[in-house]
């Protein structure tokens, strides 16, 4: 368990989803408790399992996963590991791809298999309603709003309490916004790669949460971050991490792991408290 030294989830601030969903802001994202790929069961069962309730012990009260983990592997494992849920505790799953292999993403959008995805979902998380279900990517096949009219199908039968989204452009997101309300946005997003900035800034706008996937790649060689880094007597990621929560009230990262230390490593990162004079170096010498 935690001590009263041991930073938690808890020191990153707390952000209300839906308006009735209040969740700490450094949150899990279960992408990386699967095998090589993010094919199959991981090397170590039990250190993943490990992990995930690790994480719940230091205050995670946010995972997100997907029906594409694995495929299934992540919600099965959540469910193994941590059923019966604590009180407040956040599971957001995702449909929308398939996995014919590993490393293999092909998109479907089509209502039927939104459906049966969500269905499947449900089964494996061992949950009567899924808190957050995310719509994972738009198929150009399928018109947005019938991909987005099957999850509002779902959700008047009781299965999904809100909508969210992931990897659309702000334009995707106000079309799906004239069908449905949206509580957030999953779009890749860290130090190195701001492209999807205008989405942030709509969902800042809107009170939505913003929840930036791979959070801390592609950051190694900054020079800025190891200055900082060294400076904080923090870890590369830990800095990173800490601006991400820093750069926006909305911001929920969902840093990903299936290595207890590393976990607690990210999870540390709340507790960082970066300058004013850090965050402007790192905002705009990104």
């Amino acid at each position: 368990m935690a001590t009263s030294s041991t930073p938690t989830a808890a020191a990153g601030g707390t952000i209300t989803i839906g308006g009735d969903l209040t969740v700490n802001r450094l949150a899990f994202g279960a992408m990386r408790i699967t095998g090589r790929g993010i094919w199959g069961d991981p090397p170590d069962l039990d250190e993943a399992k490990a992990v995930l309730r690790r994480a719940v012990e230091l205050d995670t009260n946010f995972i997100d996963t997907a029906d594409s983990y694995g495929p299934e592997v992540s919600e099965n494992l959540i469910a193994e590991a941590l059923y019966p849920y604590r009180d407040h505790l956040v599971i957001a799953t995702k449909g929308g791809l398939e996995r014919p292999g590993p490393g293999r993403w092909p998109v479907n959008g089509h209502p039927d298999h939104l459906k049966e995805a969500c269905e499947g979902s449900l089964r494996r998380l061992r949950l009567e309603q899924i808190p957050v279900y995310q719509f994972h990517r738009p198929d150009p096949s399928v018109p947005l709003g019938e991909s987005i009219g099957a999850l509002i199908e779902l959700q008047s039968e009781g299965k999904i309490r809100h909508i969210g989204l992931s990897n659309v452009t702000v334009r995707q997101l106000q079309e799906a916004q004239r069908i449905t309300p949206v509580v957030s946005v999953q779009n890749r997003y860290n130090h190195a790669d701001r492209e999807s900035d205008p989405v942030l800034e709509a969902c800042e706008q809107q009170q939505l949460a913003f929840l930036p996937y791979a959070p801390i790649q592609d950051h190694e060689s900054n020079r800025t971050v190891q200055d900082i880094a060294q400076r904080h007597r923090a870890t590369i990621h830990q800095v990173v991490l800490a601006w991400l929560l820093a750069r926006s009230p909305v911001m929920v990262p969902i840093p990903g792991t299936g290595s207890v230390a590393h976990l607690e490593e990210n999870i540390a990162a709340a507790g960082l408290e970066l300058t004013e004079d850090d965050i402007r170096l790192l905002t705009v010498g990104g």
